[in-house]
């Protein structure tokens, strides 16, 4: 029975300690999500601050360019201004780049070469230390028996093993959450090019309509103008030779 309740304590200590060291494992990274708008014209640049050492993981694509292409013009900075990767003209792309200076990062949306439509961009920033998605692979290998443990060391390896396993399972909940992001942005992409495109064949329809209502109009009175003996168009056709 003593026994029992050492191991109960024991596990609910284990518990207790990986419930007060589940948020340190949260923050040991950055990552954000945001759509941002850049009008016509306009250049949009967000900053972040990252140390060196930490890699740096970008991910953008345009989900709305209004009634024009789906393109952005895209460009990492430097906290010195040298550009670090730059594209032109791009509807989506990933970039992953190792910190070598510490300081503010500018990431900047450069729509100037658009004239009258606006993009709507969704990106993906993840800034996290290398190895970290690694964290707890090589912790604790070359423990091969538990024999000669104290009850204070097997108690502190099995705290480890449990945040090793925590920090597992938050970088795979982490890929999974990307890919639905990623997903996402897809989706909407694609519904906003069809709603679009079914506003165009609304609007081309409408007025094909109105063109032939109005033709069919305009024969139907100039067919009883030229019958009609008393009316004014009739005089026209005479003069007309009709």
């Amino acid at each position: 029975m003593a026994q029992l309740k050492t191991n109960c304590l024991t596990w609910l200590g284990l518990v207790a300690a990986a419930s007060i060291f589940w948020p340190m494992l949260l923050v040991n990274g950055f990552d954000k999500e945001m759509t941002v708008y850049v009008d016509a014209g306009k250049k949009e640049c967000l900053y972040h601050t990252v140390k060196a050492g930490e890699l740096i993981d970008f991910e953008y694509q345009v989900i709305d360019g209004g009634h024009g292409d789906l393109d952005i013009s895209f460009a990492l900075l430097d906290p010195i201004g040298l550009v670090i990767v730059s594209d032109y003209k791009k509807p989506e792309n990933m970039h992953r780049h190792e910190v070598q200076k510490e300081g503010d990062y500018r990431f900047c949306f450069d729509n100037s070469f658009s004239m009258f439509n606006r993009k709507t961009v969704f990106f993906n920033l993840i800034v996290e230390r290398e190895g970290d998605q690694h964290h707890g692979d090589e912790q604790w290998k070359e423990v091969d028996e538990l024999t000669g443990l104290t009850p204070d060391e097997y108690y502190d390896m099995k705290v480890q093993d449990i945040m090793d396993f925590i920090g597992r399972i938050r970088m795979q909940l982490t890929k999974a959450r990307q890919l639905q992001d990623l997903l996402r942005s897809h989706e909407a992409r694609d519904r906003n090019l069809a709603e679009a495109n079914f506003q165009k064949v609304n609007n081309w329809s409408l007025l094909q309509i109105s063109a032939m209502i109005g033709v069919g109009l305009i024969q139907v009175f100039m067919l009883r103008s030229i019958f009609e003996t008393h009316g004014r168009m009739h005089h026209f056709w005479r003069k007309l030779g009709i």
